[in-house]
């Protein structure tokens, strides 16, 4: 499933993100022992896509991590609803590190479409980051503190549809905090996990999971002829319920499905669903090699 083509770039400003930023000499190996991204791996300018998970492995936040290209620091894009929720969890690991977390209350916007490379180019004016959005070539671009000048061409809900149309989670529309797994808002399939970086909070359990193929459900977009209804709805197969419906614009939206279902209809509240998992994501919704030991 792919977005709607339009021959200009699209820009939208994007309220409720906001950016906190990490200092101080050790801020790299204070983050690449928390995350599920490989932060040592970033260059100046280089930007990743992870998550802090409890130690169970769990969902609590995720977030865009750019290593600025002159100063010497880290900024995470993250949603304005964690930001304060975030910095605070990030401060009780401390301790004696040489590390500063502040709150910076910085604008983002997303650019995707057509040519976003030179739109990027041209609006890193004054004060103003760029970067590619990690997760997927054709994914568009971030903008960080855009000047006050920058003028969006789209809306929010026009991110919304894209964003749906590429199967590209949100963490706090799509994850459950201290329920959803890693792999099962697919972190493991758009580069949002390092395999070989060692370490990190929950790295266990999520690499137990990819190693023995145990991921029992995932989110996988999904369509629908009339509006959807609201997160959390049901999902039935057959009378079962095998999924619920996370977040949605439109016509288009993500479920958190079963993986190994057969090719029947599926409904909610009514509403026929239509699955439309693109490439990347169709070969693991195959059903599980196994199922022992696997979280609920």
């Amino acid at each position: 499933m792919s977005s709607p083509a339009h021959s200009t770039p699209q820009s939208a400003r994007l309220s409720d993100r906001t950016v906190i930023r990490i200092s101080g000499a050790d801020r790299v190996r204070f983050l690449q022992g928390l995350v599920t991204a490989d932060i040592a791996a970033l260059g100046p300018n280089d930007a990743a896509w992870g998550a802090c998970l409890t130690p169970q492995g769990r969902w609590q936040a995720d977030f865009f991590v750019l290593a600025h290209p002159e100063d010497d620091c880290l900024l995470l894009d993250c949603a304005a609803t964690q930001a304060e929720t975030l910095r605070t969890q990030l401060l009780r690991f401390r301790l004696r590190a040489d590390v500063t977390i502040d709150l910076t209350g910085l604008s983002v916007h997303a650019l995707w479409g057509a040519a976003t490379e030179t739109l990027a180019g041209e609006t890193l004016l004054e004060n103003a980051l760029s970067y590619r959005d990690p997760r997927l070539e054709n994914a568009g671009w971030r903008l960080i503190d855009a000047p006050p000048a920058t003028k969006a061409n789209a809306t929010e809900q026009d991110y919304a549809l894209h964003r749906l149309a590429l199967g590209l989670p949100d963490g706090t529309q799509d994850c459950e905090t201290g329920r959803t797994l890693a792999a099962e808002a697919n972190m493991d399939l758009l580069n949002g996990i390092a395999w070989s970086k060692g370490c990190y909070m929950g790295q266990e359990i999520t690499a137990r999971m990819h190693y023995r193929a145990l991921v029992k459900r995932r989110l996988v977009p999904v369509a629908a002829t009339t509006p959807l209804p609201a997160p959390g709805t049901p999902i039935e197969q057959n009378g079962v319920e095998v999924g619920t419906l996370r977040s949605s614009q439109d016509h288009l939206g993500l479920a958190m499905l079963k993986t190994g279902l057969p090719a029947a209809p599926l409904l909610c509240a009514g509403h026929t669903l239509t699955p439309r998992p693109p490439a990347w994501l169709a070969e693991a919704l195959q059903p599980p090699v196994s199922s022992n030991s696997t979280p609920d």
